[in-house]
C-alpha cells in the first residue's frame, strides 16, 4: 500500500510561505552568518523568519534577494502566491464595478480597465535575471 504523501503537483501548488531554510542550507551558512549579512544582530531573527513566525520587512526582503541572489517571488513563493491571487482578486471585483459605470467606455476608465485585465490575467512565471 502507498504511503500517504503528497503528490509533487499539489506540493507545487501550495508552496512553503518561503525557503529561506532551503536557501541558507544550500550555500553552507549558518543562521548566525546570515543574520550579520541581513545586518541583525543574532540568529534568532533568522530562525523565526525560517520558521514562518515573522514576516520580514522590506529591508530584510531585499537583503535576502541579494544575499542569496534569487528573487523574493521565488524565496518567498508561498507568500508571493497568497499577495498575487488576492490581488488579482480586488483587481477583479474593481474592473466588474468600473465596467458597471456610466462612463465605462471614457478613455481614462479604459486604461484602467486594460490594466485591471492585465493584474488579474496574469500568471506567475520565472522572471529573468539580467
Amino acid at each position: 500500500m502507498k504511503a500517504n504523501t503528497p503528490s509533487s503537483a499539489s506540493v507545487a501548488n501550495h508552496p512553503l510561505p518561503n525557503y529561506l531554510r532551503t536557501h541558507r542550507r544550500r550555500t553552507g551558512l549558518s543562521q548566525k552568518e546570515v543574520a550579520a549579512l541581513l545586518g541583525v544582530a543574532s540568529g534568532s531573527k533568522v530562525s523565526r523568519l525560517e520558521n514562518f513566525a515573522r514576516t520580514p520587512s522590506v529591508r530584510t526582503v531585499f537583503a535576502y534577494e541579494i544575499v542569496f541572489n534569487s528573487l523574493a517571488s521565488e524565496l518567498f513563493a508561498g507568500n508571493y502566491q497568497a499577495i498575487r491571487l488576492a490581488v488579482q482578486d480586488r483587481a477583479r471585483r474593481m474592473a466588474k464595478q468600473l465596467s458597471a459605470q456610466p462612463d465605462a467606455q471614457a478613455a481614462k476608465t479604459l486604461r484602467k480597465l486594460a490594466l485591471l485585465r492585465t493584474i488579474v490575467e496574469s500568471k506567475p512565471s520565472p522572471a529573468r535575471r539580467g
